[in-house]
């Protein structure tokens, strides 16, 4: 990934909360010479490991984890939020478009899982995401033989992460009264627009008055 000084982001934090709070995730990877890619919800495990674990699953009939089966090399891309900023923000001109956003780039190795940790990924996995449920779903209202046979329609991937990159372009190389005002109108947009402004936010200097 191309990533300019201004917008390098290599706190472990910070990208670790990304994955958490984006974990729809594209893994990429090389299926006969040519590369391939599928979307799917992943699971950081950040404490596995030098640098942590993903863990995902695959629809059985999705030849990807095949293709992972002879060369695990993979990449796992979680795409933050992101939003438009306008010229008309700008105190200092002239000045063009552009676009603030958040991104991370994991590049680890891909093994596949047994049947009792693909178990294990589909439980966490409802677990995080029925958190805020009045009464979460869980596998135990299934009958055993039907989630026996859906676990059989997938295949559970366990990454190994060797490396992290991460983006976060929120107008560092703006002057300060410039992202002040691409905060304050950002604040006032949509759900992506205002996660944008509590990130660039969170980035000021308290002497900075945002």
């Amino acid at each position: 990934m191309y990533v300019p000084g201004h917008f390098d982001e290599n706190d472990p934090k910070r990208l670790r909360e990304l994955m958490r709070q984006y974990p729809f995730a594209l893994l990429v990877s090389v299926a006969d010479g040519q590369p391939f890619a599928t979307h799917l919800p992943v699971v950081l495990d950040p404490e596995r490991g030098a640098h942590g674990f993903l863990r995902c699953h695959v629809a059985r009939a999705n030849p990807h984890w095949r293709a992972l089966e002879k060369d695990g090399a993979c990449m796992a891309v979680f795409q933050g939020p992101n939003a438009y900023v306008s010229p008309n923000w700008y105190d200092i001109h002239p000045a063009v478009p552009t676009w603030n956003y958040a991104a991370a780039h994991v590049y680890g190795r891909a093994r596949l899982m047994d049947d009792s940790e693909v178990r294990k990924l589909l439980d966490d996995l409802s677990a995080i995401h029925e958190a805020s449920q009045p009464v979460p779903w869980t596998s135990a209202k299934l009958p055993e033989q039907y989630f026996t046979a859906m676990r059989k329609a997938v295949t559970g991937l366990d990454i190994e992460i060797r490396r992290v990159e991460g983006k976060f372009k929120l107008s560092q190389n703006r002057a300060a009264g410039d992202r002040r005002n691409v905060i304050e109108a950002l604040s006032a947009g949509d759900e992506d627009a205002r996660a944008i402004a509590g990130m660039m936010r969170e980035r000021e200097k308290p002497e900075s008055g945002i």
